[in-house]
């Protein structure tokens, strides 16, 4: 199946290991194959990753990104332990990403990842 994909001018995209920059006009890309996309809007780059929830969403972006890396795997698993002890609010958002780790889905984890970031900042916010 191929993807589309619309970027804007200087618009990032990662895709696999490569990172892509437009450097012209609106572009069109159409991706065929099973490497991992994100858009910017959705890469967190490490030197940000500077709370809790971010670095959970760093480690399930890299999961994806290296396709369920064993050492990543157990990064998150020791991140979501500890964002589980000290925030048990957030046990179910936690439920979400291991099940779309476990099934494959790593894409859809970060999705659920971006949600612990919200819990995250919704709770800072009202301390």
């Amino acid at each position: 199946m191929t993807l589309k994909v619309e970027i804007k001018p200087g618009e990032r995209i990662v895709i696999g290991e490569s990172l892509i920059t437009n450097g012209g006009g609106r572009a069109k890309l159409f991706i065929e194959g099973d490497a991992p996309i994100l858009r910017e809007k959705d890469v967190l780059p490490p030197r940000e990753a500077d709370t809790p929830a971010k670095l959970v969403y760093l480690a399930v972006q890299l999961l994806y990104l290296k396709h369920g890396d064993e050492s990543v795997l157990k990064d998150y698993r020791d991140l979501a332990r500890d964002f589980a002890e000290a925030a048990p609010g957030a046990v179910d958002i936690l439920n979400d990403i291991d099940n779309c780790l476990l099934s494959g889905d790593f894409y859809k984890g970060i999705k659920y990842a971006k949600r612990l970031i919200e819990y995250e900042e919704q709770r800072i916010r009202h301390v």
